[in-house]
């Protein structure tokens, strides 16, 4: 990857993400509505404050569920309290990870939808990341998949699909409407 392989971005920061004039380039119900119904159990993994969480938190609606993941506790603080907030937390669980494993809990898996927002970047070992994700997925399962250009090179976005691939996943993309070098990873091909 680049120079920025392995950065987190820190708590410090949780306020770039979660700007109001973020929603003019990245409205997550743009970029996820699509792939988000009500009662889907959806993984947002790198989850930071939790604004891709709240919106498909609403998408779900009360019969589905979003686990927030994050290697950062504080993140998932935010999301705890913004959820509380906004009266979301029946839908929302939140977990910490660890850089090398995702470590999800049985009881909130297979997931109908995961959403790797400017994440994979950040992963000491994607090809782990996405082996790991591949076991927690429905068979009808998707992933979206978004890298920032300014971070990622194409040609590295192109070998982590290959890569994708090489696990299993039927690879759509790569395209850039998502807001970034996006693709959607299924386990398998659409019929």
């Amino acid at each position: 990857m680049e120079d920025k392989k392995n950065r987190v971005c820190p708590v410090s920061n949780a306020w770039l993400l979660d700007n109001p004039i973020r929603k003019l380039f990245q409205n997550p119900d743009k970029i996820v509505g699509e792939f988000v119904k009500s009662g889907d159990r959806v993984l947002d993994l790198g989850c930071g404050p939790g604004y891709f969480t709240l919106a498909m938190a609403r998408m779900v609606g009360p019969a589905g569920k979003v686990l927030s993941v994050d290697l950062q506790p504080e993140m998932l603080s935010i999301v705890e309290r913004k959820g509380k907030k906004l009266g979301l937390m029946s839908r929302i669980e939140t977990h910490v990870c660890k850089a090398d494993t995702l470590n999800i809990p049985s009881s909130t898996k297979p997931f109908d939808f995961a959403l790797l927002y400017y994440v994979i970047h950040e992963a000491p070992n994607p090809e782990s990341q996405l082996s790991e994700l591949y076991s927690l997925m429905k068979k009808t399962g998707r992933l979206l998949i978004v890298e920032p250009i300014f971070h990622v090179k194409e040609e590295t976005f192109c070998l982590m699909l290959k890569t994708a691939q090489n696990i299993g996943y039927h690879v759509e993309g790569p395209s850039r409407k998502k807001g970034g070098w996006a693709a959607i990873l299924s386990l398998q091909a659409e019929q």
